[in-house]
């Protein structure tokens, strides 16, 4: 018959439960005249089993943990220290260093086997539930939790116990042991079970006299004080387990399994039926966990009271989860985490949208109601799993959004553009405008700053075309990054401002603060929606007239599309070179046809003429970035604007990505190419004192696809001289 362990933790150090543990083994085998192995998993403590029993270990679970034999009654003799009594012990290694080096995994496999050779196994746990202790757990058939009469050890102990239901572990298999009990004293056996929510296993009375003198003599009390009140109450704990069959009983219950076994199974879908059972489930705990708990109160600023919050929400659903019926719908540990964190995102985080913001893979969200949530990993959209409860929890997650940057969304504002708190750009937009229910749209905001070298990296540009753009904002050339939607515009510009000197004073203007460049000297402003009452709105023209009077060196503008493009077209042409903006176009011939649009917006009644020429004297450079159809992001143009000839802006292009073929597997092929022309601003920037290599513009320096084979030479002597023609239109 397969024998039994049980794991002996603490809430806290301090409350004995090392004691507890050694003399329960020698009381075990008092009792039963079986042997009983002691294990000691006690990493914080390692050494102190040694003291208490008396007994030392040449070999600990560690060496246990990395025997690679079968475990036997033969083989486990050669790590056990037998005691005369019949006591069998394996001690932790007294060195922190040995004892956090212990192969979990491979303990686990000695664990399963011992069962096997010794009827009880007493394993001291520790007071953390480290992953030595929890693999422990995982072989356990009663857990005892020991408490002292103490309100710090009671509150920890319950913070374990919540801990291991969530785990998964049933109620019945965890019992509490109250240490040190006194009569007479403030928190009673009730005080104590009406705290845990169970009764109490048994109490075992303080008796330090008897618990001070074993100590001393380096001996367990049931050896040297049999008679003291401490080891009878640890006696009559191994009499209740023994006649009241405790073992037998609890060894029939559904214990969890290994949770690393678990993760290597492919979990399978959910039906209809299981997924509206699920967020049934999801919504009545929500709705408990609103009653019983003001969630709007918590200081979203301060990331130790965040901690502490979601510890005690998570306590508050483990609770409330105990009490429902939950059996046809959380089968395994990992239902009952996974619900665990689902109900604490929507109630504290973004809810579903949690996970894939910690995925760095993922580059866009898109929420499309309730029950669809969409994203893009390498620039291809896909449709998650994932969903929100419903309608109501997608508004709560936008409003958690908008609330800390002061935004507001209403029915009479049914939009808005705010941010996260890593810089992710977000728009929503909520019924009556959204007609399938609250829609989010996150631009993720990358972890770490991308530089120039990422994009020669992603072959987004070459090394050749990034130095010349070095040397163009170096050289304080205003320059208009041009791109359609999610082509990478903010991204671009982002890099490019970390070419700027950091000695120059920088200001941006955005709706939605978004560009971090790495200077010291920047300032950064953002434009404000009006109030309730329709008043108090700052927008971007706005902004842009206020940096003419800060001193700046030079200015950023996130997006041009309004009247504000006069007013940043007036500043690059009168003293603010070097400034820079984005603009929503497909080509640079288009992008100046998109300036000139813009400037109407301003209502100053220009002549187009007059606007071109405007353009034509504040522009130098347009640097056109693409989304192409296989979801990679390339500078396609680098265009010199000219000046005029008769009514048209002249545009010359420098470099040029051209395409050339598509793979099997729907991958764009294609090269960059240098036109051959020199921008005129080349020869103003040598006088100035800057080298400008002429190999920069030379194709020869730019390296060749592998594959597929180059086009003929006649091929692209041709493409190149169409492409170093001035365009007109």
């Amino acid at each position: 018959m397969a024998g039994h362990i049980i794991t002996i933790i603490g809430g806290k150090g301090g409350v004995g439960k090392s004691q507890v543990a050694a003399n329960l083994a020698f009381a075990f085998t008092a009792e039963t005249r079986g042997k009983t192995l002691l294990l000691d998993f006690d990493q914080k403590a390692g050494g102190d089993q040694n003291f208490i029993t008396g007994m030392s270990s040449p070999k600990t679970v560690r060496d246990l943990s990395e025997f690679n034999g079968a475990i036997d009654p033969r083989s486990i003799m050669q790590f056990v220290t037998a005691h005369p009594s019949g006591v069998a012990y394996i001690g932790m290694p007294s060195d922190a260093t040995s004892a956090n080096s212990v192969d979990v995994e491979g303990l686990g496999k000695s664990l399963k086997a011992i069962p096997n050779i010794f009827p009880v196994t007493i394993i001291d746990g520790g007071s953390e539930l480290s992953p030595l202790t929890l693999k422990a757990l995982e072989f356990s058939t009663l857990i005892f939790m020991v408490v002292t009469p103490d309100i710090l050890a009671l509150n920890q102990t319950k913070r374990a116990y919540s801990e291991l239901i969530t785990l998964m572990y049933p109620k019945d298999m965890i019992q509490v042991l109250l240490n040190q009990a006194v009569k007479g004293h403030p928190v009673t056996t009730e005080v104590v079970s009406k705290a845990m929510g169970k009764p109490i296993f048994a109490a075992i009375p303080k008796d330090d006299q008897a618990c001070v003198v074993a100590l001393n003599q380096k001996k367990v009390a049931m050896l040297i004080q049999k008679n003291s009140v401490f080891s009878k109450g640890v006696i009559e704990l191994v009499r209740k387990i023994v006649q009241k069959n405790v073992l037998k009983t609890l060894e029939k219950l559904n214990k969890p399994t290994d949770t690393n076994a678990a993760k290597n199974v492919e979990t399978p879908a959910m039906t209809k039926d299981a997924r509206s059972s699920w967020t049934d489930l999801k919504a009545r705990i929500h709705k408990g966990l609103i009653e019983e708990m003001d969630l709007k109160k918590s200081d979203d600023n301060d990331p130790k009271a965040q901690i502490i919050l979601r510890e005690q929400t998570k306590r508050i659903v483990v609770e409330i989860l105990n009490k429902e019926d939950t059996k046809a719908i959380l089968k395994s540990r990992e239902d009952m985490n996974k619900i665990v964190k689902e109900i604490l995102d929507e109630a504290l985080g973004l809810g579903p949208l949690e996970d894939l913001l910690a995925d760095k893979e993922c580059t866009e969200i898109m929420v499309v109601g309730p029950s669809k949530i969409f994203y893009e990993k390498a620039g291809k959209i896909k449709k998650s799993e994932i969903t929100f409860t419903n309608d109501r929890q997608v508004l709560n997650v936008i409003e958690r959004i908008v609330a800390p940057i002061g935004r507001r969304i209403d029915e009479k504002t049914p939009y808005v553009d705010a941010r996260l708190r890593d810089g992710s750009r977000v728009h929503a937009i909520i019924p009556p405008s959204a007609l399938d229910g609250c829609t989010i749209t996150i631009r993720k905001f990358p972890e770490e700053r991308l530089t120039y070298k990422d994009l020669v990296k992603f072959g987004s540009v070459t090394q050749n075309m990034a130095d010349f753009l070095r040397i163009a904002v170096e050289g304080h050339r205003n320059i208009v990054v041009s791109g359609g939607t999610g082509s990478g515009k903010t991204t671009l510009i982002n890099i490019l401002g970390a070419f700027i000197q950091s000695n120059e004073r920088i200001i941006t203007c955005e709706d939605s603060a978004e560009l971090n460049f790495p200077q010291d000297h920047v300032v950064r402003l953002e434009t404000r929606p009006p109030s309730l009452e329709g008043e108090g709105e700052i927008d971007i023209r706005c902004l842009v007239k206020q940096t003419l009077r800060m001193r700046p060196t030079r200015i950023v503008v996130g997006e041009c599309r309004g009247g504000e493009t006069l007013d940043m077209l007036q500043a690059m042409g009168t003293g603010h070179d070097g400034s820079m903006t984005t603009v929503h176009s497909n080509n640079p011939r288009e992008c100046i046809g998109r300036l000139e649009t813009l400037v109407q917006y301003a209502g100053a009644g220009l002549s187009p003429k007059a606007i071109r020429e405007m353009i034509a004297n504040s522009v130098h450079l347009i640097v056109q970035q693409s989304r192409l159809d296989d979801g990679s992001r390339k500078i396609t143009h680098i265009t010199e604007i000219g000046g005029m000839q008769g009514d048209v802006v002249t545009l010359q292009d420098i470099f040029l990505y051209m395409q050339r073929d598509i793979d099997k597997a729907g991958k764009i092929i294609g090269d960059f190419q240098a036109t051959g022309f020199i921008p005129k601003f080349i020869e103003t920037l040598e006088r100035k004192g800057y080298n400008v290599p002429r190999g920069l513009f030379s194709n020869a320096a730019v390296p060749k696809p592998a594959a597929p084979a180059p086009a003929s030479e006649a091929t692209a002597t041709s493409a190149q001289q169409n492409a170093a023609r001035k365009v007109k239109k």
